[in-house]
């Protein structure tokens, strides 16, 4: 399956921006081969499938970038949004996360993962009540900073941390129905 492209940042590329010479624009993109942006995921990365993350993968990433981030959240949950996954100190070399990231707090490549609302580190996949479709919103942050952070921290506190510090946002967001 072939995804579309997600929901992207143009950034002029210009004196503004670290080696642009105004005549050319940067897309930082999010997409997925799992699911297309506004299409259904399936229900292998939910809590009636596997439960694992989809594969993502990105390009487009300006120039500074040190790490990135992700969070991915439910904003159509009955109790308000509801955060399925919160990982962060990506290394910048990264284009990409594969399928069934594993749910330690801390990766081989450095990565780390904070807490979900499911109370525990790692992706948790759609799990709506039946009913209408839920949207998930797959947020990936450039950042021009490796962040200092310790511990298993929310997405609140990842947000307070890397403010001042993104450099580009993408979002790719998918849909799920029991």
């Amino acid at each position: 399956m072939i995804a579309a492209v997600s929901a992207v940042i143009f950034f002029a590329a210009g004196p503004a921006w670290p080696g642009g010479t105004g005549d050319a624009a940067v897309v930082f993109e999010l997409k997925s081969p799992a699911f297309e942006n506004n299409g259904v995921i399936p229900k292998t990365y939910s809590c009636e499938g596997r439960d694992v993350s989809p594969q993502l993968q990105w390009s487009g990433v300006p120039q500074g970038t040190k790490s990135f981030a992700i969070i991915c959240d439910d904003p159509d949950a009955p109790v308000g949004t509801w955060v399925h996954w919160v990982i962060y100190n990506i290394p910048e070399v990264s284009r990409g996360l594969p399928e069934g990231v594993s749910g330690l707090e801390v990766l081989e490549d450095g990565s780390r993962q904070g807490i979900t609302d499911f109370r525990r580190t790692g992706y948790g996949g759609p799990c709506p009540p039946p009913g209408k479709p839920h949207r998930y919103f797959f947020k990936l942050y450039a950042l021009d900073i490796v962040l200092d952070l310790e511990g298993k921290i929310a997405k609140d506190a990842l947000l307070d941390a890397m403010e001042g510090h993104i450099l580009a946002e993408a979002t790719l967001i998918g849909t799920y129905k029991r």
